[in-house]
């Protein structure tokens, strides 16, 4: 067996064991800083990613944009120019793609009639029974000088499509013009109202999107915010659902949901999620007379993670055990009700 040199093999020692001055290295003390600790522990209110530091934080811009009505500077997010502008002043926009939709049923009919959405052509089934809502949506249709065709029902089942009911009447209508959302804010603030807005995080059934339409309208929202991507549109399936609601509710597009809230949040906005294991309950909400936006997400994921981490807290409704969770239309229309009845109480 070879007697060792004495020499140190290569990659046996770890390099730079040494100092300049031939001390051996030391940990320069970060042990000892270790062991010191980091301090107390912060308060609550002063975590950022805390509930209670959410809240803290949307109270304080509460605070600096001067409570309901007075807003402090522009929202950037997504806004576009050049877009064309609505009846109502808001610049708007079609969903690329889109193509005339029909709108089936008496109550959606004549109330798309009622409140002139851009009809191209009503449609009438021969022989139809004529109640009052056939009357007026004919006459609305003359007076307007819109064509009125009298078709066969089974041109009209064609029409409204597989399960669709029209009731002997139908509706052609371009494609839905879409709100901006900033604007769509800018509109509630000039009437000196306190907004109370819906966005949809991951809805893709139009029954739900017209279900919260209708709720919005029933209990005193002033619209309903969808992201670009991912999402519903406003089709006939939920015109119909929305038993009209569509024609009286705006709804905007987002081209970045996340964005959006957050622009909202800017202009004092609270922004309130939905889920189940919500830290805030929604009866007695403090917050229901200051300007909300409800986010809803879909019923089997619920809100996205950057959705649920922009929101300044998220608010449960409570419901019996035996009951996993709530339709997202039924959410929405609960928590615009308990919103409502406590603003009226205010």
């Amino acid at each position: 067996m070879k007697a060792s040199s004495g020499k140190s093999r290569a990659g046996a020692v770890r390099k730079g064991g040494k100092g300049a001055a031939g001390k051996q290295v030391g940990t320069g003390g970060h042990g000892r800083k270790a062991l010191e600790g980091k301090g107390p522990t912060p308060k609550a209110e002063d975590r950022a990613w805390h509930p209670a530091g959410k809240r803290k934080a949307a109270e304080e811009r509460y605070k600096s944009a001067g409570g309901k009505g007075k807003v402090a500077g522009k929202g950037g997010s997504g806004q576009r120019a050049g877009a064309p502008r609505g009846a109502s002043g808001a610049s708007r926009r079609a969903k690329s793609g889109d193509e005339s939709e029909i709108v089936t049923g008496r109550n959606s009919v004549v109330e798309a009639l009622r409140t002139r959405i851009p009809a191209t052509t009503l449609y009438v089934a021969a022989r139809i029974e004529m109640d009052d809502r056939v009357k007026e949506a004919m006459k609305i249709a003359t007076n307007r000088g819109l064509p009125i065709l009298e078709v066969m029902r089974p041109e009209l089942d064609r029409l409204a499509g597989e399960g669709g009911v029209h009731q002997g009447l139908a509706l052609k209508v371009p494609p839905y013009e879409y709100a901006h959302p900033i604007e769509l804010l800018d509109e509630v603030l000039a009437r000196d109202e306190t907004p109370l807005l819906v966005a949809l995080d991951g809805i893709t059934d139009p029954r739900n999107l017209g279900a919260i339409l209708r709720s919005t309208g029933a209990f005193g929202g002033h619209g309903v915010i969808v992201p670009q991507r991912r999402s519903v549109g406003v089709n006939s399936a939920a015109w119909k659902t929305s038993a009209g609601a569509a024609a009286r509710v705006p709804v905007a597009m987002a081209t970045n949901l996340t964005q959006t809230l957050k622009a909202l949040k800017e202009r004092g906005v609270f922004v309130l999620g939905l889920d189940g294991d919500g830290d805030v309950s929604l009866p007695g909400l403090s917050w229901a007379g200051r300007p909300i936006v409800i986010v809803v997400g879909s019923e089997g994921k619920g809100l996205s993670r950057l959705v649920a981490e922009t929101c300044d807290a998220i608010v449960s409704i409570p419901i019996s055990a035996s009951t996993e969770s709530l339709n997202a239309g039924i959410a929405a229309s609960v928590t615009l009700y308990e919103i409502a009845k406590l603003r009226a109480s205010a």
